[in-house]
């Protein structure tokens, strides 16, 4: 059940209208019901295991607070960490290395007798998996008192928003939030909806109609040279912002309704002067868990400048990892490691270079650069994210700059489907990322949901008429899934 599809509507309708007629101490067990209904709704049998995944976060949660013993503790702290991650990797990544490892052994004409597993990766299994280990983590670390109510945990880790991609909440933050009563809250659920009307707009106009554009260059790279390859990275970008930051505001939106309040996933992050600020500014929830549970206990920056430089590479690295069992994520990963390195390492060279030239003297101009400059790596790095392989990726970084004489022959733009079949959807695509930037601009004076709030009628309203509109005439119903549920 996708959030950009009718089915999802009537689902949330019925979901709030029952939740809030309901007594208090029921909704949670609605809540779950419904949480598990919209799980399996993509696969049944998948449901259970979410349900092990609840228990074994549960079961050493409550064991980890019986006991002070630090012995104690950890060793059901290495079990859950066992257990989760060994799920994780029998369904996601087991295919990858086996099949690694066998090209390995016949490239050395070595026998390799070890059989492949065909399992359907479960939707959104990184997401909840890593939700079950902060909570484990955090309890083990006396940062959260274990949960006992066995239905409100397993509400917890399954709450419907969040659950196919994010964000990923901390138990700290959510858990509490699932004993609270909240009553309806007129401008909170209007808040709500306008910004899940914005997620959908997100996705449907923006992402889905850049993805038609972006698809048709990126699953046949062969076929295009220069410009094309340059437009479809360009337009990627955009496209897998929007497809996921529309999906987190959809949630976030969704969480608000019934009352919940989660955290931000996405902070304008092509608006970053570096990448060490594009990464707290993308996916927030994914960099900030990496933060806390694998840079800093590997020491973070408290260590010497060899393991510093490899802990922001080895984080990267796994994180390029996390988002799928190919070489073009860990490929990915590892241009981000690089880079974050590169960036420490030349920090005040690059400080000179500008005092030399005078462009601290011109702050504007400065900013503006660095952001073009972080924008163009980060492009760059997204060529790999995307590509189907690793030879495809490394065609398209080989010719992307070829071609760029003949710009100004007609025949060349033709040749692109960007100006050619396609040129409805890059229309509205463009459009629509012109709309994008406006509302980031906007954003740096405060929350824009709170500044139309204030706007008289005459202007709010014909706003939101417009973005219905636009998804109802441009949008993609139901179509195409988003991006990360892959993930």
């Amino acid at each position: 059940m996708l959030f950009n599809s009718t089915p999802f509507i009537f689902f949330f309708i019925v979901l709030v209208g029952v939740y809030f007629a309901l007594p208090y101490r029921l909704r949670w067990i609605w809540l779950l019901g419904s949480s598990y209904y919209f799980y399996m709704t993509w696969e049944a049998t998948n449901l259970l295991i979410i349900v092990l995944t609840t228990m074994i976060a549960y079961f050493t949660g409550v064991q980890m607070g019986k006991t002070e013993l630090k012995s104690e503790r950890k060793r059901f702290l290495i079990f859950s960490l066992l257990s989760n991650f060994g799920i994780l990797f029998l369904f996601k990544y087991y295919n990858f290395f086996n099949d690694s490892l066998k090209a390995t052994f016949e490239y050395h004409n070595l026998s390799y007798g070890v059989s492949s597993f065909a399992p359907i990766l479960p939707v959104g299994i990184s997401f909840y998996i890593f939700k079950s280990l902060s909570y484990t983590i955090d309890v083990y670390r006396g940062e959260k008192t274990p949960e006992r109510h066995l239905g409100i945990f397993a509400l917890y880790v399954s709450f419907f928003p969040q659950l196919l991609a994010g964000p990923i909440e901390r138990a700290t933050r959510l858990l509490p939030q699932f004993h609270k009563k909240f009553d309806f809250d007129y401008q909170r659920v209007t808040n709500g909806l306008k910004l899940m009307l914005w997620g959908l707009f997100q996705k449907m106009v923006i992402a889905d109609n850049l993805a038609t554009l972006v698809d048709s260059v990126y699953n046949h790279p062969y076929q295009y040279e220069g410009l094309a390859l340059a437009m479809a990275t360009f337009f990627y970008a955009f496209q897998i912002f929007c497809d996921f930051s529309g999906y987190s505001d959809i949630a976030i939106g969704a969480a608000q309704i019934l009352g919940f309040t989660t955290m931000e996933n996405f902070r304008r992050p092509y608006f970053a002067q570096s990448i060490p600020e594009f990464w707290r500014r993308w996916h927030i929830s994914l960099s900030t868990w990496f933060r806390d549970y694998l840079y800093i206990p590997l020491g973070g920056n408290r260590v010497s400048l060899p393991k510093w430089y490899f802990n922001l590479f080895i984080v990267l690295l796994i994180c390029g990892l996390w988002h799928g069992a190919n070489w073009t994520f860990i490929v990915w990963g590892g241009l981000h490691g690089i880079y974050l390195v590169f960036s420490v390492l030349t920090q005040n060279i690059r400080k000179e270079i500008h005092q030399a030239i005078g462009l601290d003297k011109l702050p504007r101009l400065h900013r503006f650069l660095k952001v073009i400059t972080t924008f163009s790596f980060v492009c760059f790095a997204w060529i790999f994210f995307r590509a189907n392989t690793i030879s495809d990726a490394l065609y398209i970084v080989s010719n992307v700059l070829t071609g760029w004489p003949d710009l100004f022959r007609l025949e060349l733009w033709r040749s692109i489907p960007m100006w050619g079949p396609l040129k409805f959807e890059f229309i509205i695509g463009t459009a629509s990322i012109g709309v994008l930037i406006w509302k980031h601009l906007m954003e740096r004076r405060g929350n824009i949901v709170e500044m139309f709030s204030e706007k008289p009628i005459w202007i709010r309203w014909p706003i939101y008429y417009s973005v219905i509109l636009s998804i109802l005439l441009f949008g993609h119903f139901g179509k195409k899934q988003f991006i990360y549920f892959q993930f």
